[in-house]
């Protein structure tokens, strides 16, 4: 059988997908599975042995270069060249929606009381029901199974494999961690201010766990961020700007990841390496809280259905309540 995912963005997104990867090869051994991505979001997917194919797209370009457009529309046409038996839209946008339809003869994704941009549901051939406020990683998995005539369980979630891959990282990773301390990465930026914890409770963290915490960053506003982090305490270093490659050898390294919602924090899920996710105005229902993968949510109330952007409760969060949780982690 040949499967096509089409899950465009985001990276955390992407990530929260790729957990039904394992499981549907376990399910259908003979399955050719391809996966159509944003081209900046391919490095998660890449040297995934359950996947065939990465498909890439740049329909972010469209938005400001409208001359691409043709150009885009015939690489996704050709894709259909490849046959696939299903082509799955995990993402419920009319953009993936679009895309899929392009591609494939059967179509299957999310039926319209079950995303955000109903009218995608009418592309689809087969329509699939999951609740939209319903924790993310099982909506991923729900669609991605169930037009396979499988499904994949919250138990076997639980139990999954590490997923995320790399190769070649750059040695000089190993510059920055240490063998007689901790090693734990701080992820401080995301999309949106609001969802960003303040770089003064990271420094506290720092200072109170005393280990070797490494400031990731993927913008300029970022590394401002990091380097100032890094100029309040001895136990900070911030790292030169990483490619997604290493970012995943870095997270499978280290004891503990801490960081805000956002892609690089879920990489550490994936990775079966313990977190802790600093929730504000999105609903903790994005991820699965385990014995190693723990959250801590601000006092406001979330609307999964219509998000606040202007909510920055995530400033009110008392760092002591991640220290108290991160000590536990580390031992």
């Amino acid at each position: 059988m040949r499967i096509a995912i089409v899950k465009l963005s985001a990276l955390g997104d992407i990530v929260h997908a790729m957990v039904a990867l394992q499981f549907i090869k376990a399910q259908l051994p003979e399955s050719r599975i391809d996966w159509i991505v944003e081209e900046r979001f391919a490095g998660v997917l890449a040297h995934n042995p359950d996947l065939n194919a990465i498909l890439t797209v740049n329909l972010k370009v469209l938005k400001t270069d409208k001359s691409r457009f043709f150009a885009e529309l015939r690489k996704i046409r050709a894709f259909a060249d490849r046959h696939y038996d299903w082509v799955i839209d995990a993402q419920g946008l009319i953009k993936s929606a679009v895309v899929a339809r392009l591609i494939g003869q059967k179509v299957a994704g999310f039926d319209a009381a079950s995303i955000r941009e109903k009218a995608a549901s009418w592309f689809y051939h087969q329509k699939v029901h999951c609740a939209y406020d319903a924790n993310t990683i099982d909506r991923n998995a729900t669609v991605l199974s169930q037009p396979l005539g499988f499904e994949i369980s919250r138990e076997q979630i639980l139990h999954k494999k590490p997923f995320l891959f790399y190769r070649n990282a750059s040695p000089n990773l190993d510059d920055y961690l240490r063998q007689d301390r901790k090693n734990i990465v701080l992820v401080t930026g995301s999309t949106w201010e609001s969802r960003n914890y303040p770089a003064e409770g990271y420094v506290k963290i720092a200072e109170a766990l005393k280990q070797n915490c490494l400031a990731v960053w993927a913008s300029d506003e970022e590394k401002v961020r990091a380097e100032w982090m890094a100029a309040q305490s001895g136990y900070v270093k911030a790292l030169p700007k990483l490619d997604l490659n290493s970012l995943k050898a870095l997270i499978a390294r280290v004891d503990l990841l801490i960081g805000n919602d956002t892609g690089p924090t879920h990489m550490a899920w994936a990775l079966n390496r313990p977190s802790i996710t600093i929730f504000g105005p999105t609903p903790v229902s994005r991820v699965y809280q385990t014995d190693i993968n723990q959250v801590v949510k601000s006092v406001s109330t979330v609307n999964p259905y219509k998000l606040n952007k202007n909510d920055f409760s995530i400033r009110e969060i008392d760092a002591n309540l991640i220290i108290e949780k991160a000590s536990r982690l580390i031992g």
